[in-house]
């Protein structure tokens, strides 16, 4: 299905609910940035949003396209490496605003996008997104993720009004930023395996037609990472419209699922650790992608078992590893999961009982073998990330990753499994 297919519209599907996606429009083909200009027309006091990185990769051509109507600037600095979506960053944003401001237009890929995305949702202004990078799947998502008192929080806002990607800008993009992007997708098969597991096991909503677009993207995506190795603008640009068709579909459905799960808390985890103390973390899209060879091998293991034997929650020894893991952020990981209430609530008897079709959906996954030559052809080296965490750290993450989220995803069951490492 096209991306444009899917915007501005209402959709009945067989799930039994109408979808809506509330962009309005999405380019991504050589020289969008070109119409820029016309898709501005009606605003006259626009506010230009960019770091130096991404201002030297787009932001010059995009303030010459407003002209006249950019009524304020502001650059964020990178010199540090990388801006930081903290509260620093959104009253810089605020305080920038031109009086009377009617749009704003970020130049940028995953921060750029949120801070946007985050001021203009608290100002009650609309925003357009002019991508840099392939590098996630934020870009049509309504979530922004902030560093809020020192803490990575999602907040719902809302998504951009318009998504413009030049591919001229897109294949200069970083090697790292496109392996990110492309991990982001590979982690699919991971969340996709887990919304169907929240359905069997706790009734929740799912959609198979959201379903099957986001797994056929996911299945296209994952043939082209010679393409995206090697600059291909074809393969680029599907990487990008995947992307962002995988960030519509969570509004589709008005969750996450489709497009976040156990791959995902785990990379929430590591840079969740990281900031805490002060340690190393890859980029987003890059941990999803490791996470994703961490949770094929989770569910080949599994598997592997003629039937679930639930071992209890040692909650003194967990208490522990959580203020030797979190410090002082531990109380705010407490209070996430007393009120998910999945360690009262976990029953291992509904998985005793469903275990073989639990099987069947963990084996509808790539196998890890499968996952790691996939991340491999874009470069990314799984030695790499296990010298770089530690075999201890990622172990903490694989028990603990689940808490930092009040979704239940197959860490749980393998947190309360018998045989887990």
């Amino acid at each position: 299905m096209k991306i444009n297919d899917l915007l501005g519209r209402e959709m009945a599907c067989s799930c039994g609910k109408k979808h809506k996606v509330d962009i309005r429009y999405v380019c991504v083909e050589k020289g969008a940035i070109q119409k820029l200009s016309q898709r501005c027309e009606k605003y006259e006091r626009i506010l230009l949003v960019a770091d130096e990185n991404t201002f030297a990769a787009a932001g010059r051509e995009a303030e010459s396209q407003l002209g006249g109507k950019m009524a304020g600037k502001l650059i964020y600095s990178s010199a540090h490496g990388h801006v930081v979506p903290d509260e620093k960053s959104i009253a810089l944003m605020e305080e920038n605003l031109p009086q009377n401001c009617d749009l704003i237009v970020g130049v940028g890929s995953g921060v750029i996008n949120d801070l946007c995305k985050y001021v203009s949702f608290e100002k009650k202004l609309p925003y357009i997104i002019v991508a840099t990078a392939p590098s996630m799947d934020g870009y049509a998502s309504s979530g922004a993720a902030m560093i809020t008192a020192g803490m990575k929080v999602t907040y719902t806002t809302h998504p951009p009004m318009e998504i413009i990607a030049d591919t001229d800008v897109l294949c200069k993009a970083p090697k790292e930023m496109i392996a990110g992007g492309y991990g982001d997708m590979v982690g699919k098969y991971s969340s996709l395996c887990d919304w169907k597991l929240g359905a069997l096991l706790h009734g929740e909503y799912f959609c198979q037609e959201v379903y099957d677009l986001v797994k056929d993207t996911t299945d296209h995506i994952c043939t082209l990472a010679g393409g995206l190795l090697a600059g291909d603008e074809e393969a680029i640009r599907a990487l990008t419209e995947g992307l962002i068709l995988s960030g519509i579909s969570l509004s589709m459905v008005q969750t996450t699922r489709p497009g976040s799960g156990s791959e995902h808390h785990l990379s929430h985890y590591f840079e969740i650790v990281g900031l805490i103390k002060d340690e190393f973390s890859f980029s987003h899209g890059i941990n999803v992608g490791y996470g994703a060879v961490l949770m094929a091998k989770v569910r080949e293991d599994m598997r592997k078992a003629e039937r679930y034997i639930f071992q209890g929650d040692d909650q003194e020894r967990r208490l522990r590893d959580w203020q030797r893991i979190y410090g002082d952020f531990v109380d705010e990981v407490a209070a996430i999961q007393e009120k998910a209430g999945w360690y009262r609530r976990f029953d291992g008897a509904a998985l005793q009982e469903k275990w073989p079709e639990i099987c069947n959906i963990l084996s509808e996954c790539p196998t890890r073998e499968e996952t790691l030559r996939m991340i491999g052809q874009v470069g990314l080296d799984y030695a790499d990330f296990e010298k770089t965490y530690g075999l201890e750290k990622i172990k903490d993450a694989l028990r603990y990753g689940k808490d930092l989220k009040d979704r239940y995803t197959i860490l749980w069951p393998y947190y309360f499994w018998e045989d887990r490492v």
